[in-house]
């Protein structure tokens, strides 16, 4: 009660110190007037980090700000903006803010078609777009967007006239700026917080991707809630590879606003582990994947080494195991090989974890989808904070949150103060306050099915509050499988407790909607899978040799027998394929948050799926 009461404090004095703010604009002029010197980011350039004050980035976003004036876009008009995380990018965005139109952030990995219906149907006048690689996509599709007058790069020289350079936005803009100085302050000042900010689009994992509208209020309220609660706090140092297309990324740059932390722009998600090693930050949010993929390098590793050190690690993972099992079922464990392990073990991956980030990490943030418990239980026992939140592009990705000191595992944590959360007769997540979106973006009917009238929003999520007010979600109501015998499923829990049984196994796709039994597409770890087959004396010169020998097969065999003996006889996994190659952006599996398209994979691997099911005999 004490911990809730200084939240809420917290997140009262913070009201009152943005009681003047009206806009994302507008709060990020608080900060760069008041911090004007301080480091504001980091970022990757002629081989090193170079910092960008809080003055030079306020600087950069007037630029953009004039450009987009003297281009003729107006309060109200949207603007697009394709490509990946990068300073450029926050300019580009901070930019339309400050003139009061409206971001459009699409994925720089999405395809030409994709940012078409993105572009078309939010009625974009102008885009951004990170390089001519970008550019080359809107090109293929510009005779159906009549209504785009230009697009601006972030880096390259353009054309000049229907591509345009930054360079050549910013000459414009000053050539503006002559003329009518007073316009942008102008504009700033006629800002509102009820006004739309961000219209995101969800990710279209199971369908058409929706606009969320997302208003100034919102992001504003998302600071005041994660900066409240000192989730994210001013001497912090956050390590950044998340898309602004993701809501995840937007409340971060709402606290980083809000805040006054430096932002370190990862180069790339495969350059993150490198990247915060060269930049040590404080603070890390990524979605699960990121933590899956640290746990099997951990795994790997350990295993592969030889003598005394092999032995012991070996012996501290069984442990583990047996310990992670036991926390599962709410009991303790306790054994002396485990307190060996305790003691020689894993205080030594933990120094080896932590210099790898950089040294300096103390929390590590996931959100974006459900983490697996295992991989939760390895990080607690080793002594970080892995905290996991929860929250939908509908709600800005603010709905809970489990706080340093306070992380109860298995939950995504309490609501955060302002957030009122109940459930529904039939388990539903339903959430109403000011982090709701204003609605999907031309969609007033399906608007209607999700928010009802009295403000509650339906969000499709299954989960239930414990007595101390932690939610825990058990599955998208939606992604439930029902086999042909009734019964459901919940394919996510299945999904990332197999992802966690082997390094060897990379990605799941649960199968069985209307089907006899359960089976499952694996795809696995390039590396681990040649290095699994070639010990077995198998041929292992490409994914697909690995893939498809015995070996793999066995190892992948042996993951699922041993999930199968924790699950009931009718969750069980039946069969599995192997799948060729693994999941990728650029093949279409994978979202840009590493989500798999679960609708794209099961409708491109429809001969394996059916395959599996071939007479149905296995009872």
């Amino acid at each position: 009660m004490a911990t809730a009461q200084k939240a809420m404090g917290s997140m009262q004095r913070l009201k009152e110190d943005f009681a003047t703010v009206r806009s994302v604009a507008g709060l990020f002029r608080l900060r760069a007037s008041g911090d004007a010197q301080r480091v504001a980011a980091l970022r990757k350039a002629d081989g090193g980090w170079k910092p960008l004050t809080w003055a030079e980035l306020g600087g950069l976003a007037e630029d953009a700000a004039w450009g987009l004036i003297g281009l003729g876009v107006k309060a109200g008009d949207k603007v697009s903006l394709v490509g990946a995380t990068r300073v450029e990018w926050t300019v580009a965005d901070l930019g339309v803010a400050h003139v009061g139109a409206v971001s459009v952030p699409i994925y720089h990995s999405n395809t030409a078609e994709e940012i078409r219906y993105i572009v078309q149907n939010s009625g974009a006048t102008l885009v951004f777009v990170e390089d001519d690689k970008q550019l080359r996509k809107l090109r293929e599709v510009r005779a159906q967007l009549p209504a785009v007058r230009c697009c601006v790069l972030l880096e390259g020289e353009g054309d000049g006239d229907w591509g345009l350079s930054f360079a050549q936005l910013v000459a414009r803009g000053k050539e503006h700026k002559a003329r009518v100085p007073g316009e942008l302050q102008q504009r700033l000042e006629q800002q509102k917080r009820d006004e739309l900010s961000t219209i995101l689009y969800t990710s279209g994992t199971t369908g058409t991707p929706k606009g969320v509208m997302t208003t100034n209020d919102q992001l504003i309220f998302a600071a005041e809630a994660v900066v409240g609660t000192g989730l994210l706090r001013r001497d912090d140092a956050h390590l950044l590879f998340l898309p602004f297309a993701h809501s995840f990324a937007q409340i971060i740059k709402a606290a980083w606003f809000g805040s006054g932390l430096k932002m370190i722009y990862a180069e790339s998600v495969d350059r993150l582990v490198d990247n915060a090693g060269e930049t040590g930050p404080t603070v890390l949010s990524a979605v699960p994947r990121v933590y899956e993929k640290a746990f099997n390098n951990v795994v790997a590793n350990g295993m592969a080494q030889k003598g005394l050190s092999g032995t012991l690690f070996r012996m501290a993972m069984r442990e583990f195991e047996m310990y992670a099992k036991a926390k599962e079922k709410g009991e303790a464990y306790s054994s002396f090989p485990f307190s060996l392990a305790r003691k020689l073990v894993f205080p030594k991956i933990k120094d080896k974890l932590s210099k790898r980030f950089g040294g300096r990490i103390h929390t590590f943030v996931s959100g974006g989808a459900p983490l697996a418990r295992k991989i939760a239980y390895f990080f607690d026992l080793l002594g970080f904070d892995l905290l996991e939140g929860y929250g939908l592009t509908e709600t800005i990705a603010v709905t809970s949150v489990n706080l340093p000191g306070q992380n109860k595992l298995g939950s995504v944590g309490r609501p955060f103060p302002g957030v009122e959360v109940k459930i529904a007769e039939d388990g539903e997540i339903l959430q109403r306050g000011r982090h709701i979106m204003r609605g999907y973006f031309g969609m007033p009917e399906a608007t209607a099915e999700v928010i009802d009238k009295e403000g509650w929003f339906h969000t499709g999520d299954i989960g239930e509050l414990d007595a101390d007010g932690y939610l825990r979600i058990t599955d998208r109501k939606k992604d439930l499988i029902k086999t042909s015998g009734g019964k459901y499923i919940a394919p996510q829990a299945i999904e990332g407790a197999l992802k966690t049984m082997s390094e060897l196994i990379s990605q799941v796709v649960v199968i069985g909607d209307r089907r006899k039994y359960v089976s499952v597409l694996v795809t696995v770890a390039e590396d681990q899978a040649k290095k699994v087959a070639s010990d077995g004396g198998e041929a292992a010169g490409s994914y697909r040799d690995a893939a498809q020998s015995r070996s793999v097969r066995a190892r992948v065999q042996d993951a699922i027998d041993r999930l199968n003996s924790t699950l009931p006889s009718y969750e069980t996994v039946k069969r599995f394929t192997i799948l060729d190659r693994d999941f990728s952006l650029e093949s279409g599996e994978l979202t840009p948050t590493l989500k798999v398209k679960r609708k794209a994979a099961t409708q491109k691997y429809k001969p394996q799926i059916d395959s599996m099911y071939e007479g149905e005999s296995l009872d």
